[in-house]
C-alpha cells in the first residue's frame, strides 16, 4: 500500500509532493514505545539518606506503572555537579533522569560559577515531595517555645546559638533567614553531621538547631529534643501539633524544601508527558504517600511549569538570603 501512495504522489505532483508524503510518513515509522530500556535515577547524594531512601520509593513504583525498573545511581559531591554532568552526558530520551532539590537553587546562588544551569540545561518532570525543616531545643531545655528563645535572644544580643550542618546547607541558611526574619542576634555554629549538631543540642551546647525530621525522628519520639517550630507557612502533616515559625513570632517565614525529578533538555515533549503522568499516578499511592511522610516528605506531584517556577524563585530568594548574610560564594 505503502508503494502505491508513493508512487500516484511522483506520477500525479511530482518530487516535492514526494518529499512531503515521505516527512508526514516519517515519524509514524519512527515511532517506538517509550520507555524501551531500563531506566535510572541519578540522584546527587550518597545512599541511606533522605532524598535516596525517598527516591528509591518511588521510583520502585513509577516503575511498575512504565513496565521498566528504574534503578537509582548516586552520585554525591559538591552542588550535584557531577551528577548533573553524568545526566548530561547522557541521551535526552527520557531514560535517564536526575533528581534535582532545593539544595541545587541554593548551589545556583553559592557558586560563583556552577558549571551547570539547572533551568536551562534540563527540562522538570515533576516534583517528588516537599519538607519543611524544624527548629528543635533539647529535651531538658529551659525554652519551651519559639517565643521563649525570641525573647531571651531580643534581651541579651548573642547569647544564644542556633546550630546546622554544615555552611552553605539549606538548613544554615534556614538559620539565616529566621535570624534576619527575627531582627535577632542568634550565634550560627556549623556541625560536620547532624549526629553531631543533635548531641550538641542534646548537651544544650546550642540551645536551638534547624534539621529536617527524617534523620532526628527517634530523638524526638524518645523526648531527647524537643519541636518549638516547622519552617513551613502551613503546620506540617507529620507533626501537626507543632507551630509554623510563622505563628511563633515570626510572620511570613517560609522555608520548604523540595525534591524534583528532571531529565535533560531536548527531551520529546511526549516522553515528559508521559513521565510527569506516571509521576502523578505513582504519588497518588495511598501507601507510597504514608511512607514518605514516616519520612517527613509530603508527596506531592506538580506539572513541569509549577516545579520550573519553583526552581527559579528559589533561586531569587536564597541569592538574597546568601548576600544578606554576606556568605562567601564558592
Amino acid at each position: 500500500m505503502t508503494h502505491t501512495i508513493l508512487s500516484m504522489l511522483t506520477r500525479n505532483t511530482g518530487p516535492l509532493a514526494l518529499a512531503a508524503g515521505l516527512v508526514l510518513t516519517a515519524p509514524g515509522l519512527a515511532q517506538t514505545k517509550f520507555p524501551n530500556a531500563p531506566m535510572k535515577l541519578v540522584v546527587p547524594f550518597g545512599p541511606g539518606g533522605v532524598a535516596d531512601t525517598s527516591s528509591r520509593l518511588v521510583m520502585e513504583k513509577m516503575g511498575e506503572k512504565l513496565g521498566q525498573r528504574i534503578i537509582i545511581e548516586n552520585v554525591p559531591g559538591a552542588g550535584g555537579i557531577q551528577a548533573a554532568r553524568n545526566v548530561l552526558g547522557a541521551p535526552a530520551d527520557g531514560h535517564t533522569l536526575a533528581l534535582m532539590t532545593n539544595g541545587t537553587a541554593i548551589s545556583v546562588a553559592l557558586f560563583k560559577q556552577l558549571p551547570f544551569d539547572p533551568v536551562g540545561q534540563f527540562e522538570p518532570i515533576s516534583a517528588l515531595g516537599f519538607f519543611e525543616f524544624i527548629l528543635f531545643t533539647g529535651g531538658d531545655s529551659p525554652y519551651k517555645t519559639l517565643g521563649d528563645v525570641l525573647k531571651t535572644s531580643k534581651s541579651k544580643p548573642g547569647a544564644l546559638n542556633i546550630g546546622t550542618i554544615v555552611a552553605g546547607s539549606t538548613q544554615h541558611l534556614t538559620a539565616e533567614l529566621f535570624r534576619s526574619s527575627a531582627n535577632i542576634d542568634i550565634k550560627h555554629v556549623p556541625f560536620k553531621t547532624t549526629p553531631d549538631l543533635l548531641l550538641s543540642t542534646m548537651r544544650n551546647d546550642v540551645e536551638l538547631m534547624v534539621e529536617a525530621l527524617a534523620p532526628i525522628k527517634s530523638n524526638l519520639e524518645d523526648g531527647k529534643i524537643r519541636a518549638l517550630a516547622v519552617s513551613s507557612p502551613t503546620r506540617s502533616k507529620a507533626l501537626p501539633n507543632v507551630p509554623t515559625v510563622a505563628e511563633a513570632g515570626v510572620p511570613g517565614f517560609d522555608v520548604v524544601s523540595w525534591n524534583a525529578v528532571y531529565v535533560k533538555a531536548g527531551t520529546p515533549p511526549e516522553i515528559v508527558k508521559i513521565l510527569n503522568n506516571a509521576m502523578r499516578e505513582s504519588l497518588a499511592d495511598k501507601e507510597l504517600s504514608a511512607k514518605l511522610l514516616a519520612l517527613g516528605i509530603d508527596g506531592q506531584a506538580t506539572s513541569p511549569a509549577e516545579i520550573n517556577q519553583r526552581m527559579k524563585d528559589d533561586i531569587v530568594k536564597w541569592t538574597a538570603v546568601i548576600e544578606k548574610a554576606g556568605i562567601e560564594k564558592r
